[in-house]
C-alpha cells in the first residue's frame, strides 16, 4: 500500500486499465465518472467511488483526469462542484488531450484554489494503458514532478518537457497530427496500389521494408485495415479534436500547416460519412467509396 490516496476522473476505454493498473501497484483509488456502469465495474475491483469532483478531491492527495474533450476537463475542473470547489487533493495530473490554451486556463483555476496542474498527456492508446507503457508528456515544476514520478511510472514512461502547463499538450497534439498524416497517407497509397491492382498485403509487407514505413503501416493497417476489424479503439471524433487543437495553435503562432489542413480536411469527410464514434481506422473508407475499390488482406478475402 503506498502513502498517496489517489482519485481518477474519467474511467471510460483509457481510463479504466490506468485505474486498473494503479490498484494493482497497491494505490487507494477514488473514481468519478457520469457511467455509472463503468465506476461499478471498478468498486467492485477496490476502488471507492465519488459523487462529485469536488467529493472526489476530498477523498485523495492527488486527482488524475482522463477526460474526452477540452470542455469536460474544464468543467470537471471548475465548475460549481469541480475540483476546485472541494478540499483535499493538491495536485492534478492531466492525462487528457485538453490544447495548451485550455490546459493554461484550467492550471490557473486550479492554482486559484491551491492546485499544482501537471499537464500530462499521453499517447500509446489502450493497449498501451493496459500494458502500462504509455509515453507521457509532463509539463510540471520539478518539485512536483519527482513527487509524482511513481504514479506516472505505474502506467508508462514519464518525459519532462518543460515546467509550463501547455508544454506536454503542444507536444501531445504535434505527435497525433503526425501520427493521423501517416495513417491518412498509408490509407490513399493503398487505395492506389490496390486500384492499379497490387495485392495490398504485398504492397504493405515491401513498403515495411523500405524508407515509407511508419507505426500507421507497420500497426494500424495490417492490424485494424487489411483485417476489416476497424478496432484500434481511438474514435474519428475524438481525432479530429486532437487535429483541431493543433491547428489554432498554427493559426495563433502563425504557422502554416498545409499538410495538417489536408488532413483535417479528410477526417472531416470521414466524420461526416461516418459519424464521430467510427474508428480512427475507417478513414480509408471515403478514399474506397472515391476509387471504388476495397482494400482487404488475404484472410479478410478468405
Amino acid at each position: 500500500m503506498t502513502d498517496q490516496r489517489l482519485g481518477f476522473a474519467g474511467v471510460g476505454r483509457m481510463g479504466t486499465p490506468m485505474v486498473r493498473r494503479l490498484i494493482a501497484a497497491g494505490y487507494p483509488v477514488s473514481v468519478y465518472d457520469t457511467n455509472a456502469a463503468a465506476v461499478s465495474a471498478l468498486t467492485a475491483a477496490g476502488a471507492t467511488a465519488a459523487e462529485t469532483p469536488a467529493e472526489l478531491r476530498g477523498l485523495c492527495d492527488v486527482v488524475l483526469l482522463s477526460l474526452p474533450t477540452p470542455e469536460i476537463v474544464q468543467a470537471v475542473a471548475l465548475r460549481p462542484d469541480g475540483l476546485a470547489a472541494g478540499q483535499g487533493a493538491g495536485i492534478v495530473i492531466d492525462l487528457s488531450t485538453t490544447g495548451p490554451r485550455t490546459e493554461r486556463q484550467v492550471a490557473q483555476g486550479l492554482k486559484n484554489a491551491g492546485i499544482a496542474m501537471v499537464d500530462c498527456p499521453v499517447s500509446g492508446g489502450v493497449g498501451g494503458a493496459e500494458k502500462g507503457t504509455l509515453a507521457m508528456m509532463v509539463a510540471c515544476e520539478m518539485p512536483t514532478m519527482e513527487r509524482v514520478r511513481p504514479i506516472l511510472e505505474t502506467l508508462g514512461k514519464p518525459f519532462h518537457v518543460g515546467a509550463e502547463p501547455g508544454m506536454g499538450q503542444m507536444i501531445k497534439v504535434i505527435n497525433n497530427l503526425m501520427s493521423v498524416t501517416a495513417l491518412s497517407i498509408a490509407s490513399e497509397a493503398l487505395v492506389l496500389g490496390t486500384k492499379a491492382g497490387l495485392d495490398p498485403d504485398v504492397l504493405i509487407e515491401v513498403v515495411n521494408s523500405g524508407s515509407g514505413s511508419s507505426n500507421a503501416t507497420m500497426t494500424k493497417i495490417p492490424k485494424f485495415v487489411l483485417t476489416r476489424g476497424f478496432d484500434f479503439g481511438f474514435s474519428i471524433g475524438l481525432s479530429a479534436k486532437d487535429i483541431r487543437l493543433c491547428l489554432e495553435e498554427s493559426d495563433a503562432l502563425g504557422v502554416p500547416m498545409i499538410v495538417g489542413s489536408a488532413v483535417r480536411q479528410l477526417l472531416t469527410v470521414a466524420k461526416g460519412d461516418l459519424g464521430v464514434d467510427a474508428d480512427l481506422t475507417e478513414i480509408i473508407k471515403p478514399i474506397e467509396d472515391w476509387a471504388g475499390v476495397t482494400v482487404a488482406g488475404k484472410k479478410a478475402r478468405g
